[in-house]
Order: structure tokens, then C-alpha cells, then sequence
């Protein structure tokens, strides 16, 4: 959206480089304007026969016919392809280098995955089609529960959910009706300082105060704090295990034995399951609900332009209140129960209006079997190895935040060793731009100053993360060497320069008008 600020953007070619000659291939890669200022207004690039004369009948479409063109260029087929290559290729993308997004798992996902969920009879499916003519999508759902199920150890999964944030939602709102089923009003959820934001909007979302629970000084739960605060009124604890500090929480099971001596459920967010998975089973430290994104662990990154999906392992005290649609055995084969009946009458109801990301299961199962058992443990192994490696790397010049033992798919850096070099962790990170990286997550988590969040995930192979750190370690040298200008005016060789941020939050143009070209 900043793309479209106040101004026209800075085009490289108008300010002095930083430094001798563009970055190799510079050269190959084209400017590019609004589509609306590529011109074509007295032109389409399609021929169509000439409308009858016979005027429309209006209420037919409501008065919802136009009373004129719509503001569109009309545009040649190699005019169009050529506006959207270009715009591509200002884009980072996983298939050109390491994404470093911390908290994200930006890894490659295999083309296989793709490949199956494009099959007509899963592209071309209708979630109103009679559930007799589905049961191969049917037999997926299926499979993938039973996986799901498996790798967690816990009885019950609800597939519905379309993200993380909904999958909390989920788990919630399915405590919520085990604790008033027991006649019990708790409203309260307690979770860490350095929780994704999700986990207490989510929680006063479905109804609950949110109390926020300590952290130690080397990145933990603050346990003497949680139990401090446990008490009759608290219905849940929410904990991400790995945590947003890239650390395992090591009294992960104390945690949940202290939430259900209270009478509280443990809710855990299962977003760095990639870290783990296939090596721990969340039934094991006492979990009693967790969401998993299919779209970060089981294929296609978050942020990859594709849908979301968010399920949610249940416990057997919360099973019977998973969300419909349920998927049932019967006589006749599968089927979805749709109501709040039979085996499902307890249900907390539906949380959207079909089944699920029938596109997502199937790639996240395709991706389960190729990969197999052996696979995903080692997924997790390989992440964990990436991850400390970087941290190993950069600990002699950057600041790890925790620099004390390893830590799991992510390395954390704070910003003291820039102190009174005039550089900033922005700064930083928009000159990864002109070294030809997507900068690392920054400002994140909240309890790190300046923070730089950096996950590799496991599909990055060693001489990739060297290129990396040799990057970072490059620029780490420059800003110590006093080269200020070098990150305060970059980046210099994208092909948009830095924005006012603040000035694009406050007025943003979102549309536009021809007035304005």
C-alpha cells in the first residue's frame, strides 16, 4: 500500500549510488508504473461484436447497470503480461534466495504439493456438491486428521478453521464450553509478554480479560509469575512452544500441570511447530488444544499469496466441543455432520461457512506423505541446525539476544552492538535490500530491543546461509566503520527508495483517480 504514498517515489536513476556500479544484473530489471499510467484509454485489446441495439431491461439487474465505462486502460495481451512480469521481479521471493522472516517459516515448499492440489478433482470442487460425489476429498480430510492426530498425540482435530488466529479462536471458544458445561464462569486468560499479538486479541475476542504473565531474563515463562497469577478465575493459559524468542520452553509441562491444578486449560500456540515436529507430540507436555498452520509447517509459506488454513488438535475433555462440520464413518462411507447432532451434539457450532481450505489439505498431506515419518523429524532437526548455525556465525559480531545455550528454529539478535555507530536495526535492514535480501523480522518480539528475528527453516542448504552471514557480517563491519550514509539513505538499488512509513500510515492513497496521473 506504501507503494502508492503521497509523491511519486524516488526512481534510483535520480539519486547517486552508494557505492561503485549497481549490484550485478541491476541493469536486466525494468521500472514500472501503475498500470493506469501505462496509458490505453482509447484502446481495448479485445475485439468483441458490436452490442445490439436492444436496450437492457434495468430491472433486471436491480439498477445495477452502468451509466458509464468503467475507468479501466485498456491494454494489449503483451502490454498486460509485461506490466505483471515486471512488478514480479520487485518482489523477493523464496525461489530467489533465503527469506529470513523470523516467526514465519518463509521455507521452499515442493512443487509437488502444487502440482496435486491443481488436480481437477480437488481444483474443481463445490462445497454444496452432494457429499456422495466428494468422497475422494472426503478420504483426504480424513488422512490428514488421522496424521495430524497422530504427529500430536492428542484424539481430536477440528479442520474448519482458515488461519492461526481463527484455530485460537477455535480452541477457545471450545474451552469456553467445557468450562460452562461444568457450570463454571471462568473469564480469563493468562499469556506471556512475548506472545504473537493474535494470542490476546484472540482472547478478548471470545470473550475473556487477558492478564499478562512474566518473562525471565533469559527468554522463558516467569514460572513463579504464572503461578502467582493462576487462580479460579483463570479458564486458559496460552503459550507458544517454541516461543517468539526462538527458545524451547523448558517447564512447558510444569506450565500445563500448574494450569490444570487450577482448574485451567493449556492452550498452545502451535505456530513454530515446524521446529518440533515429528520430534515432540504436544500430548506429552500436557497440551490440551493447539492450532497448527498447514500453511507454514505443511506447505506453502505464510505470506505466499495463497490461503491460510489453521487446524486444531483437541484433547479428549475438549473434543466433544469441536467446531462442525464433523467428519463421521458411517454405513455408507464418509460424510460431514453438519449440525449440532448425533456424535457432534455438543459442538460449539460453525466457525465458517463451509468445511475448510480443501487446496491447503490437500497440499499439506501431499506433503506429509513424501515426506513420511523419518522426513518431518528430520525437517525439524535440519531447522533447529539451520538456525543455530546463523546464530553460531553471527554471535562474534551481532548481539544474540539469548546468547546462553542454543536455540530452536530461529536466531534472535538485539540491537547493542550497534550502539554509537548512528545505525539503527531499519537501517540495517533496508540496506539487506541493496545486498540483495529480504530483511529479517524487526521489532519483534516486543520484549527484545530492536530486535532482528531471523529463521532459515530446514530447505536452506549451507552454502545459502553462508551468503547470508557473509552479507550480514559485511554490513555489520560497515556500519562499525562509521559508513552511516550507507544505511541511512538505503536502500539505493530498489527500484523504490525508502518511504515516509509514518506519512504512508497517516494517509495512505489507496485509489486511484485519472485527476491524479
Amino acid at each position: 500500500m506504501t507503494m502508492l504514498n503521497v509523491g511519486r517515489p524516488t526512481r534510483p536513476s535520480e539519486v547517486a549510488p552508494a557505492q561503485e556500479g549497481p549490484p550485478p544484473g541491476r541493469g536486466l530489471l525494468q521500472d514500472e508504473p501503475l498500470i493506469f499510467e501505462v496509458g490505453g484509454w482509447g484502446k481495448t485489446g479485445v475485439d468483441f461484436e458490436t452490442a445490439a441495439d436492444e436496450p437492457l431491461d434495468a430491472g433486471d439487474l436491480a439498477g445495477l447497470t452502468r451509466a458509464a465505462a468503467p475507468d479501466l486502460p485498456g491494454l494489449s495481451e503483451p502490454e498486460t503480461l509485461r506490466h505483471y512480469v515486471r512488478l514480479s521481479q520487485r518482489n523477493h521471493a523464496i525461489d530467489l534466495a533465503l527469506y529470513p522472516l523470523g516467526s514465519c517459516t518463509m521455507k521452499h515448499n515442493p512443487r509437488l504439493d502444487e502440482k496435486l492440489a491443481r488436480l481437477p478433482g480437488f481444483l474443481d470442487l463445490h462445497p454444496l456438491q452432494p457429499q456422495s460425489t466428494v468422497q475422494g476429498a472426503l478420504a483426504v480430510m480424513d488422512a490428514l486428521a488421522h496424521w495430524l492426530k497422530t504427529l500430536t498425540g492428542l484424539p481430536a482435530v477440528a479442520l474448519s478453521p482458515k488461519a492461526g488466529a481463527q484455530g485460537e479462536l477455535c480452541g477457545l471458544l471450545a474451552i469456553r464450553a467445557a468450562l460452562e458445561a461444568r457450570g463454571d464462569g471462568r473469564r480469563t486468560v493468562l499469556v506471556p509478554t512475548s506472545a504473537h499479538g493474535t494470542n490476546p486479541a484472540t482472547a478478548a475476542q471470545a470473550g475473556y480479560a487477558v492478564r499478562e504473565i512474566g518473562q525471565t531474563a533469559d527468554g522463558h515463562v516467569d514460572l513463579a509469575d504464572l503461578a502467582a497469577q493462576l487462580g479460579p478465575d483463570v479458564a486458559a493459559v496460552m503459550v507458544t512452544n517454541p516461543n517468539t524468542c526462538g527458545l524451547f520452553e523448558r517447564d512447558v509441562i510444569e506450565i500445563a500441570r500448574l494450569a490444570h491444578e487450577a482448574g485451567a486449560f493449556f492452550y498452545c500456540d502451535g505456530a513454530n511447530f515446524n521446529a518440533i515436529v515429528g520430534r515432540v507430540r504436544p500430548v506429552d507436555l500436557g497440551v490440551d488444544a493447539m492450532h497448527i498452520n498447514l500453511h507454514k509447517t505443511f506447505s506453502t509459506p505464510h505470506g505466499g499469496g495463497g490461503p491460510g488454513s489453521g487446524p486444531v488438535v483437541l484433547s479428549a475433555a475438549l473434543a466433544p466441543y469441536a467446531p462442525t462440520p464433523w467428519l463421521v464413518h458411517d454405513g455408507d462411507g464418509l460424510r460431514l455432520e453438519e449440525q449440532a447432532a448425533g456424535e457432534a451434539v455438543a459442538s460449539l457450532g460453525r466457525l465458517c461457512a463451509f468445511h475448510g481450505q480443501m487446496g491447503m489439505y490437500v497440499r499439506a498431506l501431499a506433503y506429509m506423505m513424501s515426506h513420511g515419518a523419518d522426513g518431518l523429524r528430520q525437517v525439524a532437526e535440519d531447522a533447529v541446525l539451520n538456525a543455530n548455525y546463523i546464530k553460531a556465525r553471527l554471535s562474534g559480531v551481532m548481539s544474540a539476544a539469548y546468547p546462553d545455550g542454543p536455540c530452536m528454529h530461529e536466531a534472535l539478535i538485539d540491537d547493542s552492538w550497534l550502539e554509537g555507530t548512528g545505525v539503527s536495526t531499519l537501517d540495517f535492514a533496508k540496506a539487506m535490500i541493496d545486498a540483495g535480501f529480504h530483511p529479517m523480522t524487526m521489532y519483534f518480539p516486543l520484549v527484545v530491543h530492536g530486535a532482528m528475528l531471523i529463521e532459515p527453516t530446514e530447505t536452506e542448504p549451507r552454502h545459502e546461509i553462508d551468503r547470508f552471514c557473509d552479507t550480514l557480517l559485511e554490513l555489520a563491519a560497515a556500519a562499525k566503520a562509521g559508513d552511516v550514509e550507507r544505511f541511512k539513505g538505503a536502500p539505493f538499488h530498489a527500484p523504490v527508495r525508502r518511504l515516509d512509513e509514518t506519512l504512508a500510515a497517516r494517509r495512505p492513497r489507496l485509489r486511484w483517480t485519472r485527476a491524479e496521473a
